[in-house]
């Protein structure tokens, strides 16, 4: 069918092996011969599912390399906490210097590493800024866990990823743009904005495990077993708000269409990714998650609500 994305998923009993069928079962071709950045997800020093796992990251970037590409950094700024301190924490930098790739803590970077997005029709109020880092890379590859968001984002996936890579604040401008954010009651429009300026070539949803409520440090686990790839960050959350639905979620994300939630239909307005589930291809390259795919079908096309009427 014309337009349509596939996502792959694989059971992770075993990460490694999982990742290994998802990463032969999609094209890295676009990875040779370029720069890649990755944005993975360390908003905060909390483990997996509250920060990438080591594993994920390691497998991600050993993937980059194996496809030729020439140069591998990870960029982030993280909402809680020190963004050095985090990186520190979760192993990241002594991981970077076994893995040869390069780490940018974002909140250290002077206004020359940020680019200014100032479009019509943003529901930001002075525009924003964003990390040079992702809009000069050759690619991008992500890596996003699947998880709630309790502090207005609604649910936390591969769109409100992308928050990690604008800035709070820049040299020479006073204004706070994630006390901005994180105060408006268009937060969810604001966080699909983000992603309709910088590309993205692959996104990896490790949803081994997850959080069903609260989030997105801690909450109420719950484990899919499955990780998914693809290279629409719209339907890769849609994927991931079908699984946190098949587990009861909040009243937020268990209502209505997926498609019609906020991150997701603004996202699909700007020509991100693709929310209409017959556009959707689910491929599953195991009999384990074969079950899984089924149930995010189910979920995608349904009207919301259900799984006990939804858990808190």
């Amino acid at each position: 069918m014309a337009g349509t994305t596939t996502l792959f998923l694989s059971a992770a009993r075993d990460r490694a092996e999982a990742l290994g069928r998802l990463f032969s079962a999609v094209d890295l071709s676009r990875l040779t011969g370029v720069s890649v950045a990755v944005k993975a997800n360390y908003n905060s020093a909390d483990p997996f599912p509250a920060s990438t796992h080591p594993d994920t990251l390691a497998a991600l970037v050993r993937a980059a390399k194996a496809a030729g590409a020439t140069a591998v950094t990870l960029a982030e700024r993280s909402g809680m906490g020190s963004t050095r301190q985090v990186l520190g924490e979760r192993g990241v930098l002594r991981l970077a210097a076994d893995l040869g790739f390069r780490t940018v803590a974002l909140d250290e970077i002077g206004r020359d590493g940020w680019t200014k997005v100032e479009e019509p029709g943003l529901h930001w109020e002075q525009g924003f800024w964003i990390s040079r880092e992702f809009t000069t890379a050759g690619c991008v590859v992500q890596t996003c866990c699947c998880k709630t968001h309790r502090y207005g984002g609604h649910f936390t996936l591969s769109l409100k990823n992308s928050v990690g890579l604008v800035a709070r604040k820049v040299p020479g401008d006073p204004h706070d743009y994630m006390q901005e954010l994180h105060t408006s009651p268009h937060q969810r429009k604001m966080i699909a904005e983000i992603n309709g300026f910088y590309p993205v070539t692959l996104v990896v949803l490790d949803a081994t495990e997850g959080f069903a409520s609260g989030g997105p440090d801690r909450g109420r686990l719950v484990t899919p077993g499955v990780i998914l790839a693809g290279t629409d960050r719209v339907a890769i959350d849609c994927a991931g708000v079908a699984l946190l639905r098949s587990f009861g979620s909040t009243p937020d994300v268990m209502q209505g269409r997926i498609e019609d939630l906020e991150q997701i239909a603004r996202a699909e307005e700007l020509g991100v990714g693709v929310a209409d589930p017959s556009r959707i291809r689910l491929e599953p390259l195991d009999q384990a998650s074969e079950g899984v795919a089924d149930e995010i079908r189910e979920q995608m096309e349904s009207g919301g609500q259900s799984p006990a009427e939804s858990h808190n």
